[in-house]
Parts: C-alpha cells; sequence; structure tokens
C-alpha cells in the first residue's frame, strides 16, 4: 500500500439522498454504486454547504463555507474569456495540495466555478463544460482552453475522456487525482437518455416520489415547477435513466481502473454537489426549487460513498452528520498528505471513523454539529433538531427530527418549543459569526435563486439579483 494512492472522486449534479438503491430506494437501479457501497462506507446523512450547485462545489473544494469564500449562488453569465471571473481566486482547495505533494491532476466533466478556459494549477488535463448546465447531446465543452463538442450522450463522453486519462497515467510514477463531474441527473429529464435506461422506468409506479400537492413556496416557469418539468411522470423516468446511465458509465471507469491493476491502490469517491426534490415536500428542485429558498433534508443531504482498501471499512454504514466543509481535510488524510490548513476553520477530518479499526475515532459530537446556507438563509442540524433562519424578517422553521423526521410540523411558533429555538438560534448565529468573514458575509445578501452573475462585493445587488428578475413576484 503507497502512501499516496491514487484519487477518483465521481461527482453528481442535483442526486437526491434518496435516489441510490443502496440507501434503500428499491425502485432506482444503481448496481455499480450499490457494489461500490458493499466495497467501502457509506455516509447515510453526509450535508452540502449549500442546496445550489456553485457555493456546494466550492466548498467541497475549498472546505469553507459560502461566506467565507463568497460563492453565495449558482454562476451565472459569462463562462469563458475576459469576462468570465475565477470566483476562487486566491482560495486554496485540496487540489492545490495533492499538486504540491506531487499527484498529477485531472478533470472530466462539469467545473461550474467561473473561468471554465482556465485549467487550475497542477491539472495535467482538462475537460470541461462550458457553462453550468446542458443538455445530454452535443454539449459545449472546453478541452482545455479550446472549444469542443461533445458528440453523443454527454454522460459517456464524460465516462470516455475519464477513461483516456486512466490510460495516460496507469504508466507513471506519480499518483493521479482524476474528478470526474457528471451532470446527471440534472435536468433537462424527458427524452434526453438512451432507451436502454428509459425503459427500464416505463412502468415504473414511482412510489419512492410521491407527487405531493404543490409547496406554497414552490417557484414555477413556463408551466412547470422551476426545478422540474410539465409532465412530471416523464421527467420522473428521464431523472432515474439519468441515474442508471451514470452507474453505468461509472463501471466502465472502474472496469478500466481494475484492468489497470490500479483498484488496490486509489481511493474512489462517490457523492453529489446537492440534493434534489422529485415531488417529496411539493417541490422540485432543491434550495431554489421554492421561495424562499428551502432547507429540507431532500435538499440538503446527498449520497457519499468512499472505498478505499486498507484505508477504508467495508460493507460499513455511518450515520454521522457530517459536510462538505469537513471533505478536503478527510480526503486528504485518507492519501497521506497534509491538511490542517482546512481545519482551521470548521471542517474537521473524518478519516478516522472510516477506517478498517475506528477504535481511535472519538464519539464526541462537535458541540455544533452541520450547517447549511443560501444567501440569508442559514440552517443549523443536530441529530434531533433542525432550525432553519431567514434573514431578515423569515418565515423560520423549527422541526422535532425525532418526532417528525419528515420536516411536516414547523414548530417555531410552539411556545413549548421557545426555549429550543432560542438555544440553536444562538448557537447558529455564534458559529456564523466565529467562521463567515464580513466581505463574504451572505446574511444581508438580496440572493433570489436565479444566479450569481459578478464576485460578491463589486455590485452585490446586481450580483444577485439578474436583470428582469422581479423577486417580489416569487414572494409567496
Amino acid at each position: 500500500m503507497s502512501a499516496h494512492p491514487n484519487i477518483l472522486v465521481f461527482l453528481s449534479d442535483d442526486q437526491g439522498p434518496w435516489a441510490l438503491g443502496a440507501a434503500g430506494n428499491e425502485e432506482i437501479r444503481t448496481p455499480v454504486l450499490d457494489a461500490l457501497a458493499a466495497r467501502g462506507t457509506r455516509l447515510d446523512r453526509f450535508f452540502c454547504a449549500s442546496p445550489v450547485c456553485s457555493p456546494a462545489r466550492a466548498s467541497l473544494l475549498t472546505g469553507r463555507i459560502p461566506s467565507t469564500h463568497g460563492v453565495h449562488d449558482y454562476l451565472d453569465g459569462p463562462n469563458t474569456g475576459p469576462d468570465s471571473v475565477d470566483l476562487l481566486a486566491g482560495q486554496p482547495s485540496y487540489t492545490d495540495a495533492l499538486a504540491d505533494a506531487g499527484y498529477r491532476l485531472g478533470l472530466s466533466g462539469k467545473w461550474h466555478l467561473g473561468a471554465s478556459d482556465v485549467p487550475r494549477r497542477g491539472f495535467v488535463h482538462w475537460y470541461a463544460l462550458e457553462g453550468g448546465g446542458s443538455p445530454y447531446h452535443d454539449a459545449p465543452m472546453l478541452r482545455g482552453d479550446a472549444p469542443e463538442v461533445a458528440t453523443g450522450y454527454l454522460t459517456d463522453a464524460i465516462a470516455d475522456d475519464a477513461i483516456s486519462f486512466l490510460d495516460e497515467e496507469a504508466g507513471r510514477d506519480a499518483p493521479f487525482f482524476l474528478a470526474v463531474n457528471f451532470t446527471a441527473p440534472h435536468k433537462p429529464f424527458a427524452g434526453q437518455h438512451p432507451d436502454e435506461f428509459t425503459e427500464l422506468y416505463r412502468d415504473c409506479a414511482f412510489e419512492s416520489c410521491p407527487q405531493e400537492e404543490p409547496h406554497p413556496w414552490l417557484q414555477t416557469l413556463g408551466g412547470g415547477p422551476i426545478g422540474g418539468e410539465p409532465d412530471a411522470r416523464e421527467a420522473l423516468i428521464g431523472y432515474f435513466a439519468a441515474v442508471t446511465a451514470m452507474d453505468a458509465a461509472i463501471g466502465r471507469v472502474l472496469d478500466r481502473l481494475r484492468a489497470h491493476g490500479l483498484e488496490q491502490d486509489t481511493i474512489v469517491v462517490f457523492l453529489s454537489d446537492n440534493g434534489f426534490n422529485c415531488g417529496q415536500h411539493g417541490i422540485w428542485g432543491k434550495g431554489n426549487g421554492t421561495f424562499p429558498m428551502n432547507m429540507y433534508d431532500e435538499s440538503v443531504m446527498v449520497p457519499f460513498i468512499v472505498s478505499a482498501p486498507g484505508r477504508v471499512a467495508q460493507g460499513r454504514v455511518l450515520d454521522d452528520l457530517l459536510s462538505a466543509y469537513d471533505f478536503p481535510a478527510t480526503l486528504l488524510e485518507l492519501a497521506g498528505v497534509a491538511g490542517a490548513a482546512f481545519e482551521e476553520g470548521p471542517g474537521r477530518s473524518f478519516a478516522a471513523r472510516l477506517a478498517d479499526d475506528p477504535a481511535e475515532a472519538s464519539d464526541e459530537e462537535r458541540a455544533v454539529v452541520v450547517h447549511s446556507e443560501y444567501g440569508p438563509v442559514r440552517m443549523i442540524r443536530t441529530r434531533a433538531r433542525k432550525y432553519v433562519h431567514r434573514f431578515p424578517y423569515g418565515p423560520h422553521e423549527f422541526y422535532d427530527l425525532e418526532q417528525d423526521p419528515g420536516e411536516r410540523r414547523n414548530l417555531v411558533d410552539d411556545p413549548a418549543s421557545a426555549r429550543e429555538v432560542a438555544e440553536l438560534r444562538r448557537r447558529m448565529h455564534g458559529w456564523f459569526a466565529e467562521h463567515a468573514t464580513r466581505q463574504a458575509d451572505g446574511a444581508a445578501l438580496p440572493v433570489w435563486g436565479a444566479g450569481q452573475r459578478t464576485p460578491l462585493g463589486d455590485d452585490p445587488a446586481g450580483a444577485f439579483s439578474p436583470p428582469g428578475w422581479d423577486g417580489a413576484a416569487a414572494l409567496p
């Protein structure tokens, strides 16, 4: 077992924590990921730092919260060229630490953190989606800074590119890191995926995704929910097909890893950027599927699997509450690379909990367990309770997750809950006061869930409310 194993990270896009066979969904077909979970450890309660793409991805890379790294919404506007801005410029990421440790880095798929045509430091391979979303056919890509069209099905094109990277790196002495960032199962849904996968779900009952009455805060666009499509059943078929097609593509990449004899010396991670509702709570979408933005567990939790022979226990499921800001320090520790710089904020490595012998892992929970934020919306989540705070006036939410795990009864105005609400609010404010920075704090930002166009500080109002967006129209 080498001191610095290879690293292969698969990242899906908008995959709910429920959309995985190994997590108990008997309708969705994910045999490759289920087998990966059996060979490794699955986290049952892993949270994104924000329930929307760009800030969630920024936190996974930096270990910082949005109110420190300054990305508070998905990035809209130019993704390439002189007008595109790298919002993480000057901020250390775990890929920088890997490059400094001698890793050769590769990216296949979605980036969506600004300046998609600029390979980041240490990357010897850069095949990036031009923007943040795309149809699944003829997608605009960048090979380095050169535009290219991904002919055929995008999920397969990303997997094919990942395989070519493995072929190139297999004979080298230096370890590699490869990020395989799929766009699946992000919309569009209907009519986008190969028949062999859509036909699997043509007669599916979709009992795992009951279509509830529309949430009173649901955002709509073009006759359907903003995160979905007008025909909910066709959208469900497309969503499930996208996940299964991605599962098959991951299988092809892992097969090539085995063919090169690298499986035993490679850390393999699978997770998503943020969660997703496919009808749960009457929502199609994630945090910005509603206005005010929501923090339901389906939006803020994601699937997470890690396999690493000799480093990670096999067949274990952990229900620890862990977060995206814990990810960089954890991955670096598993790789034998110093990660102390990524524990200066709220993040802490949980590598010891993944070990074959977790005897040294502390059973003591952190005083404040996990948080998410989306501009002025903030959440604190313990095992038993959840409090959601919306600046400046609310509405706020409080859930007793022991009695109400589905988050159906908001008890924030219940006099019997007043003491617990006040305590969680105090702890939440204290946590953000400790970890947010003044110039990036999102508490007062007018974030509508409609795209962040410029860096924080240049024009805060314009940065978070694009031209023509009528925020008042979205109010319930």
